[in-house]
């Protein structure tokens, strides 16, 4: 089951919802939640994977999906844990992360 935890950009200041845990949503829909979110390269190789193992990708990439796009927006697009201290917290011992 996933989590929600808000997330802010630092330079923008626009706050968004990010998710840790399994994905409902990617073991449903596939390689369609990178395409709706914007990440057109990622929904590609998702497809291709897909494609190519036979639906097996998407079975097993749900339980990773939403740590790997917190980990790109935490550490590529500026975002920053932005929810209580105890959702920070939750949210940084999912992603592995040291520093809040």
């Amino acid at each position: 089951m996933a989590r929600s935890v808000l997330i802010r950009n630092t330079t923008s200041g626009i706050t968004r919802e990010g998710y840790v845990g399994f994905s409902w949503t990617y073991l449903f829909f596939g390689f369609l939640v990178p395409l709706f979110r914007g990440e057109i390269a990622i929904a590609a190789f998702h497809a291709i994977l897909t494609f190519l193992t036979g639906g097996l990708w998407q079975i097993l990439y749900c339980f990773f999906y939403n740590r790997h796009y917190m980990t790109r927006m935490l550490s590529h697009e500026g975002y920053v844990l932005a929810d209580t201290p105890e959702r920070n917290q939750m949210a940084a011992w999912q992603l592995n992360i040291t520093q809040l």
